[in-house]
């Protein structure tokens, strides 16, 4: 955040971030919100510039909230469509 505070990029920047203190549903939720407010400014006219930081945290947010929710474990514990959310 301090180098975006002094090359004055604040003004239109937009962060979404979940750090590893947060629950599982907000892991998993990051990235899409992420793309949803990106989508949103693409349509607005504005240039858009995505960058995701590391998705395996996504994805082991989501193989916790599938086995809460008795989903069947696949590989490594994972679901099996958890390879194709990254896709």
């Amino acid at each position: 955040r301090g180098a975006l505070e002094e090359a004055g990029a604040l003004e239109y920047t937009t962060i979404v971030a979940s750090p590893a203190s947060d629950p599982a549903g907000f892991k998993y939720l990051a990235p899409y919100t992420g793309s949803a407010i990106g989508q949103h400014w693409m349509y607005e006219g504005k240039h858009v510039l995505i960058i995701f930081d590391d998705l395996s945290k996504q994805a082991d947010a989501y193989r916790a909230v599938s086995l809460l929710l008795r989903r069947p474990p696949g590989r490594e514990a994972y679901p099996g469509d958890v390879f194709y959310l990254h896709s």
